[in-house]
C-alpha cells in the first residue's frame, strides 16, 4: 500500500493529500468548463469551500485564484465558512417579509445567538438570509436544510428548533 505524500507548509499544519480531491481530479479534465460542477461536489463533500481546496482547484484547472474566489461568492450556493448541521434560512423577498419573515429572523437570531452567515459553537446551526425560495404562496417560509416550513410563525420555528435540539440531546 502506497502511503500518502505528507508534508508541512510553512504555518506548520500536515498537508496530507486529500482522497476526496484525489477522485475528483481524476473525474475530470482539468478544464475551465468544469470549475462550476467541481464546485458542487467539493460543497457537498465538505460543506463549504475551504480555501486550500480552492487553491488546489486553481492548480487543477490551470485559472487562477481570483476567477475560483469570484465564482464561489457570486452563487449563493457556494459558502466560504462551514455550515452547521442544521442550516436554516429565513426567506426576507417581498411576499415572505410582508407577511413576517423578519420577525422570524429576530427570533432565530435572539434564540441561536448569531447573525446570518455564522454557524454555532457548537456546529449545529447556522443561519442565511435568502431573498426567495420559490414558495411565495406559502410565505413566509423558513427551511432547515432545504426543507420548507411554509405559512412559518414565530411559534413554529420554536416548535422546529425546540425538535431539532432535543434530536441531538438523544
Amino acid at each position: 500500500m502506497q502511503e500518502k505524500e505528507n508534508t508541512k507548509c510553512c504555518c506548520g499544519q500536515n498537508n496530507k493529500k486529500d482522497e476526496f480531491l484525489e477522485k475528483l481530479f481524476l473525474e475530470y479534465r482539468p478544464i475551465k468548463d468544469n470549475l462550476i460542477q467541481m464546485l458542487n461536489e467539493i460543497q457537498e463533500h465538505y460543506g463549504y469551500v475551504p480555501m486550500d481546496v480552492q487553491k488546489e482547484l486553481s492548480e487543477f484547472l490551470s485559472i487562477p485564484m481570483a476567477e475560483i474566489y469570484g465564482v464561489v461568492t457570486f452563487y449563493s450556493r457556494f459558502s466560504l465558512k462551514p455550515k452547521g448541521k442544521y442550516n436554516i434560512s429565513v426567506c426576507l423577498g417581498t411576499a415572505c417579509f410582508v407577511k413576517g419573515s423578519q420577525k422570524i429572523m429576530d427570533r432565530l437570531l435572539e434564540r441561536l445567538k448569531i447573525e446570518p452567515g455564522e454557524t454555532t459553537k457548537d456546529g449545529l446551526f447556522s443561519i442565511e438570509e435568502t431573498r426567495c425560495v420559490g414558495a411565495c404562496g406559502l410565505a413566509p417560509v423558513f427551511t432547515v436544510n432545504g426543507e420548507v416550513y411554509g405559512k412559518a410563525t414565530v411559534q413554529k420555528l420554536d416548535q422546529v428548533l425546540d425538535e431539532l435540539i432535543k434530536k441531538e440531546e438523544c
